[in-house]
């Protein structure tokens, strides 16, 4: 086997399957377990009004994302996953849950008008 940069980046993305899992499985974690919610569907790192409301969709995006990465490690380990088969099935849930993260920031922190908000808080100024 000739060391080259494909094969140190295959390395790389192996490698970073580990800690990838632990983050993940570690957010659901506190999620499920001590009902820590500060870490649910951030939007410029702030969490929702209602983050309670949206744990439990990040403690499953969380959750399966963490499994299947275990089972690819697994799978690499053992042998039963070809090259292919394990870059791919990595790659597909790393982006995943990526868009899942986003998609569900953004459905957790609604656009409000501005005529809406200008109602809603008053007029700042006196008149």
């Amino acid at each position: 086997m000739i060391f080259n940069a494909s094969i140190a980046l295959n390395w790389i993305l192996f490698l970073a399957l580990f800690p990838i899992a632990f983050f993940w499985f570690r957010r659901a974690w506190r999620i499920l377990f001590r009902r820590d919610f500060s870490e649910v569907a951030l939007k410029g790192g702030m969490p929702p009004a209602n983050p309670a409301r949206f744990a439990p969709y990040t403690l499953a995006i969380n959750a399966i994302g963490g499994i299947v990465i275990v089972f690819v490690i697994f799978g690499v380990l053992t042998g039963t996953m070809d090259f292919d088969a394990w870059t791919a099935t990595a790659g597909v849930t790393i982006w995943f849950k990526f868009f899942a993260d986003y998609i569900l920031s953004r459905h957790a922190h609604p656009i409000v008008p501005k005529r809406k908000k200008l109602e809603e808080t008053g007029p700042t100024a006196p008149k």
